[in-house]
């Protein structure tokens, strides 16, 4: 088993797991360490994550008042090896502050896993106040908001932009309803690690259906001015299907259409 193969489905989801929650700590010389601390109640999480790692590590835990406790129960994970970071490192964890700065992996990886990896950290899952389904991802890297919106468009043929919040330069993705059933029934499949707080919130999201008063889904979204603008401003098809989170093939449908239209009024 090599450590951070992330063609391994467990290690992509651990991966995308510490992008989002672990932390790189640098020491003097080669000392520093990562460390990832969330609730207790998913210390399961990092007991697979000790499991899974070659090198010695140690799971403590602690109580400590909080802005939304006055006794936070929670597990911390404590990795030092400095191989280990290495890699991590080499992967894209940066040390320090890393929370507009971390992007999806730019060695084959398994998709789905890490993107699950990233929701389980800094994502949700489950029903809203009236009773609708949704998986939701709250991020400030502009590289992890475009690439999920990208891939559900590619994989999953659900067409979602995003941009940052003005209230605190977030970006805030929400997938509800149908769009909600399907990922969650795509990223939380039969044996894939996860929290199990969230795999059964998933397993009932997918259970899903939408009741007979509810009016229909709205028909596949058209194209808007500002679209074809940013479609025809961009170089390459591959370039304004990330941008606008569409696929290429429509990207390249659109394209057509619009040269097409612009040469017929020159004649």
């Amino acid at each position: 088993m090599t450590f951070m193969d992330l063609e391994d489905p467990r290690y992509a989801y651990m991966f995308g797991f510490l992008q989002a929650d672990g932390h790189l700590q640098a020491g003097a010389g080669q000392k520093g360490r990562l460390t990832v601390e969330i609730s207790h109640r998913d210390i399961g999480m990092l007991r697979a994550f000790q499991q899974l790692c070659p090198y010695n590590s140690t799971i403590t835990e602690r109580t400590r008042a909080t802005n939304f406790s006055a006794s936070h129960h929670s597990a911390i994970w404590t990795l030092c090896a400095l191989e280990a970071r290495d890699r991590l490192v080499e992967l894209g964890i940066p040390y320090g502050k890393k929370s507009t700065r971390v992007t999806p992996p730019r060695v084959p990886f398994s998709h789905r896993d890490y993107l699950r990896g990233i929701i389980d950290a800094d994502g949700a899952v489950g029903f809203t106040s009236q009773g609708l389904p949704f998986v939701s991802l709250a991020t400030t890297s502009t590289a992890i908001a475009t690439y999920l919106c990208h891939y559900t468009q590619v994989t999953l043929g659900i067409h979602k932009l995003t941009s940052r919040n003005a209230r605190d330069g977030a970006y805030n993705i929400m997938y509800m309803r149908e769009a909600g059933v399907t990922l969650a029934a795509h990223l939380y499949y039969p044996g894939s690690l996860a929290l199990e707080r969230k795999r059964s919130a998933a397993a009932q999201v997918s259970a899903w259906v939408r009741p007979a008063h509810m009016n229909p889904p709205r028909p596949r979204r058209s194209w808007t001015q500002l679209e074809d603008r940013i479609l025809l401003d961009t170089p390459t098809n591959a370039e304004a299907a990330e941008k606008l989170g569409r696929s290429q093939q429509s990207c390249n449908l659109r394209r057509w259409r619009l040269r097409k239209n612009q040469a017929a009024r020159a004649e």
